[in-house]
């Protein structure tokens, strides 16, 4: 039987866990059984820098996590080795980052399955979601979009007074 302080520390992980999932727009379970050192240093750094939270986390302690919440489904993948990569902000960036480790190690590193705005999602979604481009490729392509039509719009009024301009210098050679 844990001693109370242990228990009391369980619980608040458990919570911790819990608020990190629901404050998280996306999340994904890996599994990183035979990763080395060298590589999940650099896997980390690169989630970090991305603004992606990675860590280890029990499989019981996660299960409690999510126990009574949509993404109860995820307790069939709680098995062996689990990390969890959440996202606050961005839907694709921890996608694409994981999607890419994993297929250059895949004997060693898989992704399990994850969620996205609380609905639980397939390995094969995750790895479309890995090949969207970013927020801001996204962006700006809906922007350029908006701005077709008025840059058009400008070039014909160009094209207008261009023309018309050329009227009067022509007729004042003559």
């Amino acid at each position: 039987m844990p001693s109370a302080a242990v228990l009391e520390q369980k619980k608040q992980i458990v919570a911790d866990l819990n608020k990190q999932i629901s404050e998280s727009c996306t999340g994904i379970l890996v599994d990183y059984e035979g990763i080395n050192v060298a590589d999940d240093t650099k896997l980390r750094k690169e989630l970090r820098e991305a603004g992606v939270k990675y860590s280890v986390v029990k499989n019981n302690l996660l299960k409690l996590a999510i126990e009574g919440t949509s993404l109860e489904g995820l307790s069939e993948h709680l098995n062996g080795t689990t990390a969890l990569a959440t996202s606050n902000e961005d839907y694709v960036v921890a996608a694409k980052i994981l999607n890419t480790f994993a297929s250059k190690n895949e004997k060693v590193f898989n992704i399990k399955s994850g969620y996205l705005d609380g609905e639980i999602i397939s390995v094969e979604k995750i790895v479309s979601l890995a090949k969207l481009p970013s927020k801001e490729i996204l962006l700006a392509t809906v922007c350029n979009v908006f701005n077709a039509p008025i840059a058009s719009f400008a070039r014909a009024v160009q094209a207008i007074v261009d023309k018309s301009g050329e009227q009067p210098a022509a007729e004042a050679a003559e």
